[in-house]
């Protein structure tokens, strides 16, 4: 390794590069890690440690970095074409896609738009359902409901669906007016019921908010079982089906954004799938290409469809394109992704690894300033509490999450918090020991910094 290099290179990141979600001031005295290879669950910097990847690199990465199936997968198709354009073209591995997108989401779900990344699916969801209802002559149908914690993407239209001030106080002059209800809160339930046993009384205000605007409501957008930016903050699936129940009595959509979610993250490939729902849009992104290349499906079912599909003339296209809509290359790797998560009882052998993470999870209600560990599937979490007696949350300032996440690379295992919330998103080919090694590396971590 040469060290002069390595400096070199990150003064020139730090002259020239804009980092998302950071404090670029941070950098000033904690560079960021220059990575150079990827090999299974592991990163590998330029001075040859290697780092657990206990995020999925931002939740992207399903089956590993560096995977031989899905590098051949992508060496394939690059003998072929990388990109053409998708208006008026298309090609096999978009068709073949669509196929087994079709095939592995609930019945109602048969149409699928392409685009980039997760944000993007969001926007055409909102847009396609806005102009459904344009198109049906119901024009003042266009405001959607959205839960406080909600987190749906950075762009303007899905800040709009934001619950959360730190990512759209600062643009909320410009954003669109939706309606913002309570969402669920099972750590802190104002009921004082548990998830397992309650029929979401947490319900009601979404409930009242629906029933009084039915007439101005386009749709209602959740992320399913799980608020992934709010703290991975995870509540009843009783909670959806009286979402889906009463906006179908209502005629209002429903978007499902399991761009987080999808794909395996919570013991099945869908929530939607596992569960019955029938979701009027599907939103899907991040693990669709296990982390390899961006790529975003926006699903829906025939009766949006049809509502744009008439003469010329008319102009009822939808008009949502982008250079990169259903690239090739990353379609090729959408499709060799869905083949290994639905062969060889892929969901069998998660059910044991999910077993396992919850073992090594609990261990950290043991610690004097840790919460209730929560799981579902592969995603755990547990908050870190000044008060564990009164769960009163640490000051921000104290940015423990930031030090747990330095102290975990000093241990080889890249945690990346969420405020005071401590989770763990894994690779799903993690084996047993790898997994012992990420929790204790964080039980380890949480009992130095908070001793």
């Amino acid at each position: 390794m040469d060290s002069k290099k390595l400096k070199e290179d990150l003064a020139r990141d730090f002259n020239h590069i804009w980092h998302p979600a950071t404090q670029m001031k941070d950098h000033e005295t904690e560079p960021p890690l220059l990575i150079d290879k990827g090999e299974g669950v592991y990163l590998i910097d330029r001075k040859g440690n290697r780092y657990l990847d206990g995020i999925s690199s931002w939740w992207v990465n399903i089956f590993g970095h560096n995977h031989p199936r899905l590098n051949a997968a992508v060496t394939r198709q690059l003998q072929e074409i990388a990109h053409v354009m998708f208006a008026g073209v298309t090609h096999q591995p978009a068709i073949d896609l669509a196929e087994k997108l079709v095939r592995n989401t609930p019945p109602n779900l048969n149409r699928v738009f392409f685009s980039d990344n997760g944000s993007t699916s969001i926007e055409i969801a909102l847009k396609m359902s806005a102009q459904y209802w344009l198109e049906v002559g119901k024009p003042e149908r266009k405001k959607f409901v959205h839960l406080k914690g909600a987190y749906h993407g950075e762009t303007l239209g899905a800040l709009s669906v934001c619950g959360i001030d730190l990512f759209r106080t600062k643009f909320q002059n410009i954003l669109i007016d939706n309606i913002e209800v309570p969402g669920p809160d099972c750590d802190r339930c104002p009921y004082g019921l548990v998830p397992e046993t309650c029929a979401a009384e947490c319900f009601e205000p979404m409930e009242q908010i629906l029933n009084e605007n039915s007439d101005k409501v386009a749709g209602a957008i959740v992320e399913p079982l799980i608020q992934g930016a709010a703290g991975m903050k995870m509540y009843s699936s009783v909670y959806l089906r009286r979402l889906t129940d009463t906006c179908k009595v209502l005629d209002i959509h429903t978007i499902f954004d399991e761009v987080a979610v999808g794909f395996g993250r919570t013991g099945a490939l869908f929530v939607c799938q596992e569960y019955g729902f029938e979701p009027t849009f599907l939103c899907l992104s991040k693990g669709l290409t296990s982390g390899y290349l961006p790529l975003a499906a926006t699903m829906t079912e025939d009766k949006i469809y049809q509502a744009f599909y008439d003469e010329y003339d008319t102009f009822k296209l939808f008009l949502h394109s982008h250079s990169y809509t259903a690239n090739p290359l990353a379609c090729a790797c959408a499709n060799e992704t869905l083949d290994m998560l639905t062969e060889d009882n892929f969901f069998v052998y998660l059910k044991e690894k999910s077993n396992w993470l919850k073992e090594g999870g609990k261990r950290l209600e043991m610690l004097e300033h840790c919460g209730e560990y929560r799981q579902i599937g592969m995603i755990g979490r547990v908050e870190l509490m000044e008060n564990k007696e009164k769960k009163t949350p640490y000051p921000f300032e104290k940015r423990l999450g930031y030090r747990i996440y330095l102290e975990g690379l000093k241990r080889g295992v890249l945690l990346r918090p969420l405020g005071n919330v401590i989770y763990f998103m894994p690779p799903l080919i993690i084996s047993k020991s790898e997994i012992e090694f990420m929790t204790n590396t964080a039980y380890d971590c949480i009992h130095d910094i908070l001793k």
